[in-house]
């Protein structure tokens, strides 16, 4: 995994701009004696903000760049000039991200819209210049209000890949081949486990120019949620999918057992998993007749939709298309 592109966890250091400190100064001209307070504010600290970015897919930009500080604002002066604002650090993110403070672990923000802007870090605010606390009682204030210190830490930012559909289920499923035949997705595939190492996401079209978007996540072992396998790396995207399609190959010595496995693999990593719409396909059917089909649906959960597909013939890819747009489009009340 050195070499891949795909990164969705960095840690950065951030911190943002102090601010500049207000002016205690006094009005001083020729032929007016006592001008009276003219001191300006200071200027607010700079921001660091987070911004959704549709077109980025990965954190791999933020890997070398873990350090990031904003700019200090400007001190007051006198003549009632306002020091300048320090300059915002905009930080594009994919949609999807998730902020957290890498001491307490705490979600900060999430960053689900293109163009939304969040920020992470908030720049001081500039201080106030003794022409703000003149009064009937206090017409020559002689102070001047500093600046306030701007914030840092250390952050995590995460990427939970978005995506309308899910393929769940044990390496060698077909999750793969299924993407690549529906889509122009072209992800990598081989007769050997673990082939996917990183999230893969296709556009699958529909009619009348329709379409949703479909995403291969590694695959899943018994025990992923405690570590195992590659899983627990990839198990977070699968929060972010509208619905889940569980893929279980035909040839599996026991498919209602497999699909058991996976369902429970996702409630110990997040219950709240279960909360979502679910959609059964058989995979690598092309080599069952249809009394194996009808023994193989005895067995199968009868509350969710189940049907048998193959990716290389084509069979069944067309009525899965139909339910998971329907599964789209409904409320899930399984």
């Amino acid at each position: 995994m050195a070499d891949s592109n795909f990164i969705d966890y960095v840690k950065i250091f951030c911190r943002s701009g102090n601010g500049g400190n207000g002016s205690m100064h006094l009005r001083r001209e020729k032929y007016i004696a006592k001008g009276g307070p003219d001191g300006g504010d200071g200027g607010r600290g700079g921001h660091i903000i987070l911004k959704g970015n549709r077109q980025l897919w990965t954190l791999i930009h933020l890997k070398y760049q873990k350090h990031q500080k904003a700019e200090d604002g400007e001190g007051g002066g006198g003549q009632l000039r306002h020091g300048r604002e320090g300059k915002d650090i905009i930080l594009q993110v994919p949609l999807g991200t998730v902020a957290k403070d890498a001491e307490t672990g705490q979600v900060l923000c999430e960053v689900m819209e293109d163009g939304q802007e969040i920020i992470l870090c908030r720049g001081g605010r500039g201080g106030k210049g003794n022409d703000f606390f003149k009064s009937a009682t206090n017409q020559t204030p002689r102070f001047a209000q500093e600046g306030e210190p701007g914030v840092e830490g250390w952050y995590i930012l995460e990427l939970k890949v978005l995506a309308d559909v899910g393929l769940v289920g044990f390496p060698n499923a077909g999750k793969s081949t299924l993407l690549s035949v529906v889509s122009a997705a072209k992800p990598k595939i081989a007769n050997y486990p673990f082939t996917t190492l990183e999230p893969n996401l296709g556009i699958v079209s529909y009619y009348d120019d329709k379409s949703f978007v479909m995403a291969d996540i590694p695959g899943i072992i018994e025990g992923a949620h405690e570590g195992k396998g590659i899983g627990l790396r990839f198990l977070r995207h699968i929060e972010r999918n509208s619905t889940l399609l569980f893929m279980v190959p035909s040839d599996s010595k026991d498919i209602a057992g497999e699909y058991r496995i996976l369902l429970n693999e996702l409630k110990l990593y997040n219950p709240e998993l279960l909360d979502k719409p679910r959609i059964l396909a058989i995979t690598k059917s092309d080599m069952l007749d249809d009394e194996l089909k009808a023994e193989i649906r005895r067995h199968l959960p009868r509350k969710i939709p189940t049907l048998f597909i193959c990716s290389l013939s084509g069979e069944g890819l067309r009525e899965l298309k139909d339910i998971i747009w329907q599964t789209l489009n409904k409320p899930f009340n399984a």
